[in-house]
């Protein structure tokens, strides 16, 4: 089924007025650190910069991309979740949830949730999925998950295992309780089963650096954003069945070891799954 963007109120209408092309912001910084196109010269500008302060960046970047192919794939192949919910979508690049999950099981149903408009632009124009499945996109703000949740449905059926992804995203929740009323209000709503699947910056993991940079993407760009530590971070994970490795850098969650231990990373990643 092609995804489609699902209605918000005027919009059409606010798209054009609602992007800024003056100010950085992640979803497009991030996308030029994955060697994207779909970023203005002021996204460039700030990522640069960035990149000198902190040059591990684009490694972070797409160790982040990297662990949500394999998530995905561990979730879909082995778990047999056949849902997801991916909270703070990005613009879309190569291996997004949707093409991993229906790479496997082409009925598997995603709904995908940003609130930049050009996101949502993009996601419109090159997300679509398999046509026995179901991709969906949300125009909503992480901060309010109940109205998340109601938008949600019937796409999603919250009676049956749920994956919400939340990728890069709680970072944006600057109080960590509110990040952690969010991640429960989601997990309450889903059944025994589902899973959390959880990325987050730190200032731990030979991070340290990272502090001078984030202090200039707050003073820069957009939306500001924190670091956690281990121990804040896995507290969005109580009350769940931690997957092994645990909370991990996420180059190193499930990798193959084949290839030899990747590089550390200062992005902490995990899954747990409600019991």
């Amino acid at each position: 089924m092609m995804g489609r963007l699902a209605p918000h109120p005027g919009r059409g209408a606010l798209m054009n007025h609602r992007i800024r092309t003056d100010v950085a912001h992640n979803a497009r910084v991030w996308n030029h650190w994955l060697h994207g196109k779909d970023n203005y010269p002021v996204d460039r500008a700030v990522g640069d910069h960035i990149t000198g302060l902190y040059p591990s960046i684009g490694d972070v970047a797409r160790a982040d991309r990297a662990f949500l192919g394999r998530v995905v794939t561990h979730l879909t192949a082995e778990r047999g979740i056949r849902q997801f919910l991916d909270i703070g979508t990005g613009l879309p690049t190569a291996e997004n949830t949707h093409e991993v999950a229906q790479r496997i099981a082409p009925d598997t149903r995603i709904v995908y949730v940003d609130n930049d408009p050009i996101v949502l632009a993009h996601a419109r124009a090159l997300l679509t999925g398999s046509a026995e499945g179901v991709t969906e996109y949300l125009d909503a703000d992480a901060h309010d998950p109940q109205g998340i949740l109601r938008a949600v449905e019937p796409t999603l059926d919250l009676r049956q295992p749920v994956a919400v992804v939340m990728l890069g995203i709680l970072n944006f929740v600057l109080d960590t309780d509110e990040a952690r009323t969010i991640v429960r209000t989601l997990m309450d709503a889903v059944p025994s089963g589902s899973a959390l699947v959880v990325t987050h910056p730190t200032l731990e993991l030979g991070g340290e650096g990272n502090e001078e940079a984030m202090a200039f993407w707050n003073e820069n760009a957009t939306p500001p954003i924190t670091a956690r530590t281990g121990a804040e971070i896995a507290s969005f994970l109580d009350g769940l069945e931690i997957q092994e490795p645990g909370l991990v850098s996420c180059s190193r969650w499930r990798h193959d070891p084949s290839e030899g231990e990747p590089p550390l990373v200062a992005q902490y990643g995990a899954v747990g799954f409600k019991p």
